[in-house]
């Protein structure tokens, strides 16, 4: 068998470049939810996220997220994906739609917004209209689709196992 050790919180890997990825939330209806996003980006070196609605972050969940993770607030969200898009981000909607691609057959621009949607009305149909490419996760069972923070934890692997140095 293998001589494996454990070894707790081992220092973060570094960044040749600081990710040029930024995540957008729709409103959420559960705090839990965007403070699990918070931590998520703040692992993948994502220091930026933008929100609408009541957002509040809960600290005993989002633990080091907020030191690392400036979250910028807003009222509503499309105004600023589109200043985003003027500024040559590609909106890229975390969704199952129409036309959306397999998160897995999906090539991410490395200067890109992962927006996500409401926990159960998804992206609405403003913001579907705004967005460049839509991905979806792929499900093979019940219930139909992850949790917003699951999913958007998801992908945010699959864009930095695709720039893993940044």
């Amino acid at each position: 068998m293998g001589s494996f050790q454990h070894q707790r919180h081992q220092p973060p890997r570094s960044l040749v470049q600081p990710r040029e990825l930024i995540v957008a939330c729709c409103p959420l209806r559960s705090n839990v939810n965007l403070s699990r996003i918070v931590r998520a980006c703040g692992c993948c070196g994502v220091t930026h996220l933008v929100c609408s609605g009541n957002a509040k972050l809960l600290d005993k969940i989002a633990r080091d997220g907020p030191q690392n993770v400036r979250l910028e607030r807003h009222r509503t969200l499309a105004p600023v994906l589109r200043q985003l898009r003027q500024t040559a981000y590609r909106l890229v909607g975390l969704e199952q739609a129409s036309g959306s691609v397999d998160l897995y057959d999906y090539h991410f621009p490395r200067r890109a917004v992962l927006v996500v949607g409401n926990e159960r009305s998804g992206l609405g149909a403003e913001i579907l209209q705004l967005l460049d490419d839509v991905v979806e996760i792929p499900v093979y069972g019940l219930p139909f689709s992850h949790n917003v923070a699951t999913a958007t934890a998801i992908a945010l692997y699959e864009y930095c196992r695709q720039f893993p140095d940044g």
